[in-house]
């Protein structure tokens, strides 16, 4: 899969990052979510990012 960071909290790729792929969809760096009552997948995890990543996506019309 390629990947092509569209916006994030820094530079050298150690937090919070929004990544478009090759395959149409959107790959997300975040700090895994351990303490929630939801029931994942095993092949899936939870991740948190701050909302302003969201906004800056669409407010630069990445997304």
């Amino acid at each position: 899969m390629k990947l092509t960071r569209l916006v994030g909290e820094c530079e050298d790729g150690d937090c919070p990052t929004i990544y478009a792929t090759d395959r149409g969809t959107l790959a997300i760096q975040g700090d895994r979510v351990g303490d929630h009552e939801l029931a994942i997948p095993a092949h899936e995890t939870l991740v948190e990012i701050p909302v302003e990543l969201i906004r800056r996506a669409v407010r630069d019309n990445l997304v």
